[in-house]
């Protein structure tokens, strides 16, 4: 898919980005996105152009802290 735009934006105190105007204009009002993060960069797109397992993973590594605890382990062994 060729490159057809490039602006910036600054990340705000609150985590806030303005997505500039010209941009928010080719998509619209209520258009759902995602943020595919990575170690250099952060992506938005549309969630049906993710990738199903670039989203399992994302998942498995977030919840990863979580399920991979002590307390977990006890919590799962006897079934």
């Amino acid at each position: 898919m060729p490159l057809i735009d490039m602006k910036t934006g600054t990340i705000t105190e609150k985590g806030q980005i303005v997505i500039p105007k010209s941009i928010r204009d080719m998509f619209g009002t209520g258009t759902k996105v995602a943020f595919p993060a990575y170690d250099d960069r952060i992506e938005i797109r549309p969630p049906e152009e993710t990738d199903d397992a670039l989203c399992a993973y994302a998942g498995e590594k977030v919840l990863a802290k979580e399920w991979l605890s002590k307390e977990e382990d006890e919590a799962w062994k006897n079934l």
